[in-house]
């Protein structure tokens, strides 16, 4: 590309109005809206939605929004201009309002809904209606959709309003929630995690909601105060947001014959997800057959290689029912997420979640919601014996493939070439004995230290000489194995890329999201940065700060060692 074309098309994306002409609503003109909905979105109000891939539904605005943070680094990306995020028409649309949207644009937006299961067990009993037709996006409406670099994103505004789906709530999010999962996609991506990505965060200076949270100090499990918060609106961007919960909707759908055409809508949602998020992979001149059988297989791959990440790097979902996994293999929702910090491998962050869905039982989560996929796309083949076999193949050996994927990361994050059971469960009983701060410990394992001296700073205890000597066994034992593979300098390197320096703390990210309510923002600019290079070594005023065990306070601290589902 000549550096003219290059700065034309930067240039062509410093406006408004050059940036809405790259609407392409692949979802809204390929798929079957809800026959019951409104035509001009204004749909706000809990009910039953019984058929249809999606409703049409406009946001509600915030109330004065004002700028809080946009990601530059996705900014970039997409070729936009920094000075897009503070552009009027810009913020509303990203803040609700799409009263000045024009063609291409649609002048509504749009909801989805999904079925929920929990561990493969479908549930009906939180619907209001009791039967499944008021579940959905509650609160997120997607209100664009285009093609900016050859790619195609889908923009949602999380917090934009009730839609049908809302089940009585407001469709709201408070700012603290917001700030959250905008930093929370902004590092996962640096970490090289499949996630959606961040794009504006504003919030409202006149409208505010009161949520259950926890007071200052308090070691409840459960919220006990009622604290009136900003509302906000982030915007999240993916390639698309299907959820194995919609496939699985319009499945249990077919199985009911809730209407004639279920079945048709169920292929036509896996042929838009194909679209959408396999186009590169699967060859969609090839019979719908033999496309199915490869969807199954590379979200297979997907999924596994994205729970493997998550365990990499200290994640825990939290909530990781079907409703909120996404069937393009990549982190979707964050809602009661955490990272742990002493390893724990039972370490969960939301009050709601229990042992099921904490850290080390997400390959088994996993497992749940792809056998909900599969149970979903085969009722598309069941007259194809052969097709069918390979589909049923494909879930077959996901346990298989986790557990190789998994055994594999974990080999790579202590510098090995292959998996050793042996040293790998007795450093997980070593690191449970001793209150090991996870990331800190494989950050400083690169060093490929002889003894435990430069390790102990990740402990949170000191530990006794019996522990001090399986320690030292252990070391020497690994470092043996090292010493067999190549030059332990090149090791350290290879460590380094997948074994981050910088985590999310939150009782560093608390302050953040504090300080944000009283309209100062810049510690969320800081810790964009700071998240921005999680690998890198940062300036010595950064390590400080960031790069430290969990302080005593903050253990079984509400909000921050635990919380409720934040909204």
């Amino acid at each position: 590309m000549s550096h003219s074309s290059k700065s034309s098309s930067e240039e062509s994306l410093a406006t408004f109005n050059n940036f809405i002409q790259l609407a392409n609503y692949s979802l809204l003109d390929n798929l079957h809206p809800d026959p019951e909905s409104t035509e001009d979105g204004q749909d706000h109000r809990p009910r039953q939605v019984r058929s249809g891939h999606f409703v049409p539904v406009t946001p509600k605005p915030l109330g004065q929004p004002i700028y809080v943070s946009h990601s530059e680094t996705f900014f970039s990306e997409l070729g936009l201009d920094q000075d897009l995020a503070f552009n009027e028409e810009f913020k509303k649309l990203f803040s609700g309002d799409l009263s000045e949207t024009r063609d291409p644009m649609r002048p509504f937006g749009w909801a989805t809904g999904y079925a929920l299961s929990i561990y493969g067990t479908e549930y009906n009993q939180q619907c209001p209606f009791g039967n499944g037709n008021g579940y959905g996006d509650g609160r997120a409406i997607s209100v664009f959709e285009g093609i900016i670099k050859g790619q195609r994103w889908e923009m949602q505004l999380k917090g934009g309003g009730p839609t049908p789906y809302c089940r009585g709530a407001d469709g709201r999010a408070v700012l603290r929630s917001s700030v959250r999962e905008f930093l929370a996609q902004e590092l996962m991506h640096a970490l090289g995690v499949p996630t959606s990505r961040s794009l504006t965060l504003y919030v409202s200076q006149t409208e505010t909601v009161r949520r259950p949270w926890y007071s200052e100090n308090s070691n409840s499990s459960d919220p006990d105060i009622l604290v009136e918060d900003p509302v906000a609106i982030s915007t999240r961007v993916a390639p698309s947001f299907i959820r194995v919960g919609q496939l699985e909707l319009f499945a249990r759908r077919a199985r009911n014959s809730d209407h004639p055409d279920v079945l048709k809508e169920l292929r036509m949602i896996v042929l838009h997800l194909i679209d959408r998020e396999y186009k590169s992979e699967i060859d969609q001149t090839l019979d719908f057959s033999a496309q199915l059988i490869q969807l199954a297989i590379l979200y297979r791959g997907r999924l596994t290689s994205l729970i493997a990440h998550w365990l990499r790097i200290g994640y825990c979902q939290g909530n990781f029912n079907s409703d909120n996994c996404a069937a393009g293999g990549f982190t979707l929702d964050y809602g009661p997420f955490g990272f742990c910090e002493v390893f724990d491998p039972q370490y969960q962050p939301w009050i709601g979640g229990g042992e099921h869905f904490s850290f080390f039982n997400q390959p088994v989560a996993a497992e749940a919601n792809f056998y909900m996929f599969w149970k979903a796309i085969r009722l598309l083949v069941t007259d194809d014996a052969l097709a069918l076999e390979q589909v049923d193949q494909a879930c077959a050996d996901f346990k298989k493939e986790i557990n190789t994927t998994i055994q594999r990361m974990w080999a790579e994050k202590l510098g090995l070439t292959d998996y050793n059971d042996e040293v790998v469960q007795e450093l997980f009983q070593l690191m449970v004995q001793t209150k090991v701060d996870f990331t800190i410990f494989f950050r400083e394992l690169c060093q490929i230290p002889n003894d435990l001296s430069n390790l102990k700073i990740s402990f949170y205890s000191s530990i006794s000489p019996q522990v001090e000597e399986k320690w030292q066994t252990w070391i020497q034992h690994w470092n043996e194995l090292i010493q067999s593979i190549g030059d332990p300098a090149e090791i350290a390197e290879k460590m380094k890329r997948v074994n981050p320096k910088y985590t999310w703390r939150e009782w560093l990210i608390a302050p953040a999201y504090q300080q944000a309510k009283q309209g100062d923002y810049a510690l969320i600019k800081e810790q964009q940065e700071v998240f921005s290079h999680p690998y890198e070594e940062q300036s010595k005023a950064i390590e400080e700060k960031y790069y430290r065990l969990k302080p005593d306070q903050y253990f079984n601290a509400g909000g921050i060692s635990h919380y409720s589902c934040s909204s």
